[in-house]
């Protein structure tokens, strides 16, 4: 028989190993990965049942960050605890974030600019943007008020760009849908057990405010290049509603008209992205690999993950009392209204205005809209095919 101690070691084998055959083959951005953790972790494995998995993905959408890298992580820490939670993190993310720092050193010395595969996969990237955009708003703005908000958001976002303008956008659409939206739960008040204490939830919850507060502070005390990197990296996995697309307009505002990278290693690096496996935020270690070397790419990913992991911690031994609240639902569906006008403000600028400059360009883009779209390819064919193109004929 073996020891606890054995068993432990076994399940965060089984847990890493699994997660990183997840992270190797999980095409297709959050929702596509929801269905992978599904097909693995509630059918196959049954290691949860399908409201347990229901209620940690209810949560994890109700949360800031990468809904399926928190839904993964929960995973782990309701099969082994918070080192679990650690492991499957591990496992799911690294295969894209090696990739995504091999792809930005390989880069290192190239003329992004005037590379015709590069602005191919500019173009990909407002392919891209535009088919995540529509999906989102059919669930996130069906009716005359969140469309609204959405409006309010996009207008504002275009009109009054500042560093925090689309934070101050955010946390006045949540006010107006905590006045003006709210959603009954249809199910009655449920009970779910989550392997954290409140204690543990609460000291999470406040490290993760804390660091908001301090951070900044920080960078102005101390005047390091790294502090600032964290802090941006930190602040922008801090406000991400709506999934992992919704990261792009945050981190260009973090980083391009700071001067830290150009527009156009930055679109390169997001068209390449989609090619991956695993979780969009990976993004952060080609950024982070392109400003600062490898050891850049592995700060920021910590920095950009770190809000996922002390809020899915934090909120699990809370989530029953929240979930019942119909008023902080309607807050989390302004938040969430908001979130498309955020987007089609970044796919205007500096998406749209960078990438299509002729009528190529725009043909190129419809193109491959349509092969997402209508066509159904897989995100990586699309990828390959802007790059191809650009090459060719941009």
């Amino acid at each position: 028989m073996n020891s606890p101690k054995q068993n432990r070691i076994r399940s965060l084998i089984e847990i890493f190993l699994v997660s990183t055959r997840l992270g190797l083959t999980s095409f297709g951005g959050p929702t596509a990965h929801l269905g992978y953790f599904h097909e693995e972790y509630v059918r196959r494995r049954k290691w949860m049942d399908e409201k347990s998995y229901a209620d940690l993905v209810a949560l994890c959408q109700f949360l800031p960050g990468p809904s399926s890298s928190q839904v993964g992580i929960g995973i782990g820490i309701m099969r082994a605890g918070i080192v679990g939670g650690i492991t499957s993190f591990i496992g799911f993310t690294f295969p894209s974030v090696v990739a995504l720092i091999a792809f930005a050193l390989l880069m290192t010395g190239f003329d992004v600019g005037n590379a015709g595969w590069i602005h191919g996969l500019k173009i990909v990237a407002v392919a891209i943007v535009a088919h995540a955009i529509i999906g989102m708003a059919k669930s996130l703005t069906p009716d005359l008020k969140r469309k609204a908000i959405a409006i309010f958001a996009l207008l504002v976002t275009l009109l009054w760009q500042t560093d925090f303008s689309q934070v101050v956008v955010i946390l006045m659409a949540a006010f107006i849908g905590f006045l003006l939206l709210e959603q009954e739960n249809e199910g009655g008040v449920v009970q779910t057990r989550f392997p954290v204490s409140k204690q543990v939830g609460a000291i999470c919850l406040l490290v993760f405010v804390g660091l908001l507060v301090v951070l900044p502070l920080l960078k102005e005390m101390t005047g390091s290049y790294w502090v600032a990197m964290f802090d941006s990296f930190y602040r922008s996995g801090s406000f991400v509603f709506g999934g992992g697309h919704v990261v792009l307009p945050l981190l260009e505002n973090e980083f391009v008209p700071t001067g830290w990278m150009s527009e156009e290693a930055f679109l390169a690096g997001y068209g390449v992205t989609q090619a991956v496996p695993g979780p969009l935020f990976t993004f952060a270690a080609y950024l982070g690999t392109v400003m600062n070397g490898w050891e850049g790419g592995i700060i920021a990913t910590v920095a950009i993950f770190l809000p996922a992991f002390l809020l899915v911690i934090g909120a699990l031994p809370f989530w029953d009392q929240l979930r019942n609240q119909p008023k902080i639902t309607g807050a989390i569906m302004g938040m969430n209204a908001a979130v498309i006008g955020i987007l089609i403000a970044a796919l205007y600028s500096p998406i749209w205005t960078s990438s299509i400059l002729d009528a190529k360009d725009f043909a190129l883009a419809v193109i491959l809209f349509s092969m997402l779209s209508y066509w159904k390819l897989p995100p990586w064919i699309v990828v390959v095919t802007g790059a191809v193109t650009g090459l060719v004929l941009l």
